[in-house]
């Protein structure tokens, strides 16, 4: 088995480096306006279908003089030459306003005959290298747009490598060996190579995300270490409890190792739920977690397994002094005490903690979707100097221009389209607006709005609907004249809508799914339900901080957000997709073990109790373990891996604290022996996945009595 993996993780990543798709920065849109408005320039007006990327000169001595002039034609000159490019607008071109009020700044616009996402990172490369190689002497030249943001990208930190070394310490803490220690980290990491090395080859058929490979080394190396971890736990409690090496291997993977199939079936299920949304790019992000969830699960239960064979006994060896303790002894545990006094008081926790996670929703009633622009990049990448530069000159509106996109039904059709031109130019929020533009064959226009407010801004999205609701209409209905409105602001508004309106049915599909396994898992109609109901509030919980921090800036200087804006429009979705299966990973991981005790005892309150004591401390250290690793990518200078870290960190740590050690046992204690209802037709029905130490042909070791239930318990 170990070296299957090893040939495995070998010929993954020999394919893929040798065979792999690139990533991408760019998307497709299903049918919506700024689609349409692509559509009818690609067949209209192919020289104007492409991208842009916009060059931004900046000089003290004035753009205007002899010397700087000179210099800026040199440059445009040389990027006309490049690979893809149809044309460049000079500042001194006349269309337009291209040069600042101060007349210390200046752009240009490079127009290529492909969108961002399919032109080879070369082009944008050297884009970037020649705007470089032409900055200095008294002149700064930065590049921008998207065909530039396509290929300039904040240097990742070693996240991964941070994350790694805070679970060595955790897991040295909760095992107080360091061959305990190891395994999980081994496990995970041969799951994680396989599992990033196939990326590049699912590249080739997806729309993969530049981001893809940290959001699934995230989940993956969070996931990975915590399912190695609850079969590792339950290997040592047996081996302290006096079973021999192999029959502990048979019982931690017929326990432990069934709850981490069960547990990484609903993070897949969830994940798999975001091909709902019906989005390339978001198809790519699935799969890129998915795969990463997948192959580390495997790890854990075959490459795990295996290397147990090889330690045995020996797992305890090069123990930490004062750290090693007997993982049987669960009942003389803090969390075994701590279970007992919150089903003495179960309404008071309860309550308590339901009102806690109650407020930290409620910032999620002002959560804005959208797209975060090139303003939110560090200062250290040219898209951001960029930005900057065209703010200060023309106002943040440069930085998203819109394109107006018009059909003609014929050359008569020209004034209707001149008329509309001066409608845009005396709207409400519009900054600057360019001279017409008509396509060789007369069919076709095409006029350049620039907003008075930034991309991300909300009165830009406003902006866009009063164009399109009622300016365009207005000038052109009964003309015969169609309109679209596109651009990459435009194409992210349409973005963000169309996934605003999926989104209850992305959540419903999955809460629905991950309902009908842990029915099955638990045998139960109420446990499933009441985990559901807890992971949404969980869940809301993350998404209020998320809002706090990146929407309204609340200690936003904290992290390295110097700027607030809305949340990217996808992130909601991601999250969800994420959280819902960690949260059922410690439901399942919990409740497998109490489920356990039940079946044994009979006793619901013992159940809980032993259950909660039992697995308190793997999903303390599982849940430390993850909360590091997410929080190590806060520490990137890309605003989306942020907000991805700091969202699923908070979410972790309110289940891990609140939900897991607080409201289950709680809700538990309440609701006694009606926590394992299910109709007997419906009983008869479902498969039977319950597998009892009894079942697997060992003898049980000599369990103490069990302690008398509180008062008042059930």
């Amino acid at each position: 088995m170990l070296l299957l993996w090893l040939v495995a993780l070998i010929g993954v990543i020999a394919l893929g480096r040798s065979f792999g798709g690139d990533t991408t920065t760019s998307f497709s849109l299903p049918n919506v306006e700024s689609q349409q408005a692509f559509q009818l320039l690609q067949t209209r007006f192919p020289s104007s279908a492409g991208d842009s990327a916009q060059v931004v000169f900046a000089t003290s001595a004035g753009v205007q003089s002899p010397a700087a002039r000179a210099r800026v034609t040199q440059v445009l000159g040389q990027l006309a030459h490049l690979p893809h490019v149809t044309g460049v607008v000079s500042p001194y071109s006349g269309q337009g306003r291209r040069i600042s009020a101060s007349g210390t700044i200046a752009f240009a616009t490079i127009q290529y005959d492909q969108r961002a996402r399919d032109l080879p990172k070369s082009v944008g490369q050297q884009l970037v290298d020649r705007a470089q190689a032409a900055s200095g002497r008294g002149m700064q030249v930065e590049a921008g747009g998207s065909v530039v943001q396509a290929v300039v990208r904040p240097k990742a930190p070693s996240s991964e490598l941070l994350g790694v070394l805070a679970a060595i310490v955790i897991l040295l803490i909760a095992f107080g060996s360091v061959i305990a220690m190891g395994l999980p980290i081994l496990t995970a990491l041969f799951g994680l190579g396989v599992g990033l090395g196939s990326l590049p080859l699912f590249a080739l058929v997806f729309d993969m995300p530049t981001f893809a490979a940290q959001l699934a080394a995230m989940i993956g190396l969070g996931v990975g270490i915590d399912y190695a971890l609850f079969i590792v736990t339950r290997y040592r409690q047996e081996l302290h409890a006096g079973r021999e090496p192999e029959d502990a291997t048979r019982i931690s993977l017929m326990t432990s190792g069934r709850a981490v199939v069960f547990a990484g079936c609903t993070v897949i299920i969830s994940l798999l739920g975001m091909f709902l949304m019906g989005l390339s790019f978001v198809q790519g992000l699935a799969i890129g977690a998915v795969t990463a969830v997948l192959l580390v699960m495997l790890a854990s239960v075959t490459l795990l397994p295996a290397v147990l064979g090889f330690t045995g006994r020996a797992i305890d060896k090069l123990h930490v002094p004062g750290l090693h303790r007997d993982e049987s002894a669960h009942r003389t545990s803090l969390a075994f005490r701590w279970s007992r006094q919150v089903q003495r008081h179960p309404w008071r926790f309860a309550l308590g903690g339901l009102t806690v996670l109650v407020l930290l929703c409620i910032p999620v009633l002002s959560l804005r979707l959208g797209n975060s622009d090139a303003g939110n990049d560090p200062t250290s990448l040219t898209t951001r100097r960029s930005y900057d530069l065209l703010s200060k000159g023309f106002g943040p509106g440069f930085n998203g221009p819109l394109v107006v996109a018009a059909e003609l039904p014929g050359p008569a059709a020209r004034p209707v389209v001149q008329a509309l031109r001066v409608r845009l130019e005396h709207t409400a929020g519009v900054a600057a607006v360019t001279p017409l533009q008509i396509s060789p064959r007369g069919d076709a226009a095409v006029i350049t709005v620039y907003p008075a407010n930034a991309p991300q801004d909300v009165r830009t999205t406003d902006l866009v609907h009063h164009l399109r609701d009622t300016v365009v209409p207005r000038a052109t209905t009964g003309t015969g004249v169609v309109v679209k409105i596109g651009g990459n602001t435009a194409s992210g508004i349409d973005l963000s809508e169309f996934l605003g309106r999926r989104l209850p049915w992305f959540i419903g599909a999955v809460i629905v799914l991950s309902f009908l396994l842990l029915m099955v898992v638990f045998r139960s109609l109420v446990v499933p339900l009441k985990a559901a109901i807890m992971n949404l509030l969980s869940i809301g919980a993350a998404y209020g901080i998320v809002v706090a921090v990146f929407q309204w800036g609340w200690l936003g200087s904290v992290i390295g957000i110097n700027k607030s804006g809305p949340i990217d429009s996808f992130v909601p979705m991601m999250l969800f997709a994420v959280l819902f299966g960690l949260s059922m990973d410690y439901e399942v991981f919990l409740l497998s073990r109490v489920r356990e005790e039940y079946n044994r005892t009979g006793d619901n309150a013992v159940a809980v109790a032993d259950g909660l004591a039992a697995t308190a401390r793997v999903i303390t250290a599982a849940a430390a373990i993850m909360i590091s690793v997410f929080l190590a990518f806060v520490l990137g200078d890309t605003r989306v891996i942020k907000l991805f870290g700091l969202g699923l960190a908070s979410a972790i740590f309110i289940d891990a604290t609140l939900v897991r050690m607080l409201l289950v046992p709680a809700t538990m204690e309440l609701l006694g022996d009606a926590n394992w209802w299910l109709p007997r037709w419906l009983s008869r029905l479902l498969p039977g996945v319950d597998v009892d130490v009894a079942q697997l042909g060992v003898a049980a070791p000599v369990e103490p009595e069990p302690e008398p239930a509180p008062v008042g318990s059930r």
